[in-house]
């Protein structure tokens, strides 16, 4: 058993746990605490502290960190629903000084993705696989024969003149008070677009909501399959975590091959 510890930080919740990095079992329950009000980096440090304090690990226990930005060689070079201090700040340094150990820091739906590959929903599957993350906003992660292409930003797609995660995201959904059938017409929109610039074999919906897929995902339309993310909304954790034992051992699966050194 290769034991890992993932964190997962989104615009409103940023949840941690420990898993087995060889089977994808999660091998404790899950920390889940508030995303601070305003998402300064000091103050999501204090807390991703917290929740890796509360599970108590071993300082050699690898420690993967998955965040709602592009990362390129640690640095945030975006920042979606957090605060725009992010943007180009060295954020892998910041969260490895506040622990005093080395982390792995990645996208955060690219983390789902790879988790998806290894353990879920893309396992084995061939051509092009689009995973988006449907909750504050949309992420999204590429992946073709297994082989991830990091930092796609695909959830800030334009749709009718509108940044897409602005009118289809499910913080959306929550905001102008949707039912699941006007939602879903939302969401036929934005995945039509996608469909129609990358032709994907397959679309992977992760993110909290993906629990409720009977509710939405057979009112869509569309050419290729669509499925929830095996995973659901445990996917960021198990990629960050995967990817954080593969940082101390060379990578053996292709979509972490990609990002070992994404640019």
């Amino acid at each position: 058993m290769t034991k890992a510890v993932g964190i997962d930080i989104g615009g409103t919740g940023i949840k941690g746990a420990v898993i087995d990095a060889d089977t994808g079992e999660l091998l404790t329950e899950r920390i889940k605490l508030d995303t601070p009000k305003g998402g300064e980096p000091d103050d999501i440090v204090k807390v991703v502290v917290e929740i890796v304090d509360q599970l108590k690990v071993e300082k050699d226990v690898p420690v993967g960190v998955c965040f709602p930005a592009i990362i390129i060689k640690g640095k945030t070079m975006s920042a979606a629903n957090v605060s725009k201090k992010w943007i180009g700040l060295e954020a892998e340094k910041l969260f490895e000084k506040a622990l005093g150990r080395d982390i792995r820091f990645v996208n955060d739906a690219d983390a789902a993705g790879v988790a998806e590959v290894r353990y879920g929903a893309a396992k084995d599957v061939d051509g092009v696989v689009i995973l988006t993350t449907l909750g504050t906003g949309i992420g999204s992660a590429l992946i073709y024969n297994s082989v991830l292409v990091p930092n796609t930003e695909l959830g800030h797609l334009e749709v009718e003149g509108k940044d897409a995660e602005k009118k289809a995201s499910y913080s959306a959904k929550e905001r102008d008070d949707l039912s699941y059938k006007e939602w879903a017409k939302r969401l036929q929109k934005y995945y039509s677009v996608v469909e129609a610039l990358f032709s994907p074999d397959l679309f992977i919906v992760g993110g909290g909501v993906s629990k409720s897929w009977e509710e939405f995902l057979p009112l869509l339309e569309l050419h290729a399959p669509i499925v929830p993310a095996k995973l659901r909304n445990n996917a960021g954790i198990l990629g960050a975590a995967a990817l954080a034992v593969r940082q101390e051992a060379p990578a053996t699966n292709p979509a972490e091959t990609a990002l070992a050194d994404p640019r």
